[in-house]
């Protein structure tokens, strides 16, 4: 009988990682900061394509062959229309063709052109300005076209490979690709925290747009519809703010993000927004973000010192307490010094936000979840309204908050990079619906070590850091059921035999030196 082993079948990729793989070769010595944007961008004109071919069959079978180019029967149905030139057909049948670079740039230029809602969302002839070896390009866009973007109607495929190629990027760019990019379980923490599931959205430094992708994933998964929510947004950086408009496009999501990428604090397109939900990952400890001079008495302050200039945490925080409707609630990352800070006013705003009752909850999140950085950092949850709820069966809770310290959960998934898995998400989400009151997720009770609801006054005395570990306390150790004095005496004769080994090493390293002429 033979006793060699079969061979371990390699796990199978899935076509994600294919296609990563495949792209991959392409880069070179392109940077993966504009290399992203000619993946994205190819996969988006597959993706639109498939859409348009699929309406225009629609047409064709209904007999409406006179309609085919007319643009407004395409976008009654959501779809974009797409000039002859910009058709995936087209592009994979030049692919092979030295100038395929430059029909790329013409077909994007085209779409946006033809459809007013695309407008500044397509890169502007990155593929011509980047050099790219026609060979690579010609295999990518060989391996885009097995993506079938528009057969499995639940699936979102292509929503699927965008938040894959996404974090794929945020991973490779490091640094830089935090600034485009939250971590999917970080967004869906939030939005299980806070439940969008009707009115207006709002995140004021948007990077890709995966807020707004998951508060919508959190309503269709809870059998809402995305037509009861509105979506509105801003990014300063151009060529992320094209990734956020292409990232929602893929996925039929209409949103305001401003007419053009700006900075919030010197140019807010929302001036007048009330939102129902706030959802932010802001840039973490901002420097210089406005002068010494500069929006001093702006009018998102109001009532609260003029945020420092060294540190933009609190223009964040006040900004988006501004942008809050009667009933709203902001859920958003900050560093961990945000929670204690007193630096040139900080700490008298912090208090100032406690004072008001605007603090629902603080947790402390683990270390290594994001690209951006190694150190952990928390999530704050303000509203405007801590009172009774019947219609969500929400209790009182004025002048109260929720601390929870979640440093212990999540699990590494690389060696520098952790994870919170969906059942970490629902232990924290669960913890705070229950202690709003919700019935569905049962009684709420303080636990050591974990979470606790502190009053104005305990707030007070810890003079008003919100730090959750000052309220939480140290967890219960565990009884093992065995008794000290058996402890006690298991561990003394351990500690004796070890002392014993100890004498007997020394004895031995004793004699070896005598033999060898340094004795004393």
């Amino acid at each position: 009988m033979s006793t060699t082993k079969p061979a371990a079948k390699k796990p199978t990729k899935s076509f994600e990682e294919t296609l990563w793989d495949t792209a991959n070769k392409l880069r070179g010595s392109v940077e993966s900061s504009e290399y992203k944007h000619v993946v994205l961008s190819l996969i988006f004109l597959k993706f639109v394509s498939d859409k348009f071919e699929e309406r225009r069959a629609e047409l064709v079978a209904e007999g409406k062959e006179d309609y085919l180019d007319m643009v407004e029967f395409y976008t009654m149905q959501n779809v974009f229309y797409l000039p002859e030139t910009s058709r995936w057909s087209y592009i994979q049948q030049q692919a092979k063709q030295g100038d395929i670079a430059l029909k790329i740039d013409s077909a994007l230029t085209a779409v946006e052109k033809s459809n007013a809602s695309l407008k500044g969302a397509l890169p502007d002839n990155y593929f011509s300005r980047l050099g790219l070896d026609v060979s690579k390009l010609s295999a990518l866009i060989d391996a885009i076209n097995n993506i079938d973007t528009v057969e499995d109607k639940e699936e979102d495929t292509v929503g699927r490979v965008y938040e894959y190629f996404l974090g794929k990027f945020a991973a490779s760019e490091g640094k830089l690709g935090g600034e485009f990019y939250t971590p999917k379980c970080v967004v869906n923490l939030i939005a299980e925290m806070i439940e969008p599931y009707k009115g207006k959205i709002y995140d004021p430094c948007c990077g890709s747009g995966g807020m707004f992708v998951q508060s919508i994933k959190f309503v269709e998964s809870h059998h809402g519809s995305k037509k009861d929510i509105s979506v509105y947004g801003q990014e300063f950086t151009a060529t992320t703010y094209k990734l956020a408009k292409m990232n929602l496009a893929v996925r039929g999501l209409s949103a305001n993000l401003g007419e053009v990428p700006a900075d919030t604090f010197f140019k807010d397109q929302h001036p007048d927004l009330k939102a129902d939900y706030i959802m932010a990952n802001p840039p973490f400890n901002l420097k210089d973000w406005r002068g010494p001079d500069e929006l001093v008495h702006d009018g998102r302050w109001n009532g609260y010192d003029t945020p420092p200039t060294g540190n933009a945490n609190y223009a964040w925080i006040l900004h988006m307490v501004s942008k809050l409707s009667e009933n709203g609630v902001a859920g958003f990352v900050l560093a961990n010094g945000s929670m204690s800070t007193n630096t040139k006013g900080e700490g008298e705003i912090r208090q100032k936000l406690v004072e008001n009752d605007l603090v629902d909850c603080m947790i402390a999140l683990p270390g290594q979840l994001f690209y951006t950085t190694q150190i952990p950092v928390c999530l704050w949850f303000l509203t405007k309204n801590k009172k009774a709820d019947s219609e969500r069966d929400y209790r009182n809770r004025e002048g109260e908050t929720l601390f929870i310290d979640a440093r212990k959960l999540g699990s590494m998934i690389s060696r520098t990079q952790k994870e919170l898995d969906e059942d970490d998400i629902a232990a924290i989400a669960c913890t705070y619906h229950a202690w709003r009151g919700e019935k569905k997720d049962g009684d709420y009770q303080d636990e050591a070590g974990y979470c606790k609801s502190a009053t104005l006054e305990d707030i007070r005395k810890h003079d008003f850091v919100l730090t959750p570990g000052r309220y939480v306390g140290a967890a219960a150790l565990e009884d093992d059921g065995i008794p000290f004095e058996s402890k006690m005496t298991e561990l003394s004769q351990t500690l004796y035999a070890q002392m014993e080994e100890s004498a007997n090493l020394d004895a031995v390293i004793r004699k070896n030196l005598e033999g060898l002429g340094y004795g004393r």
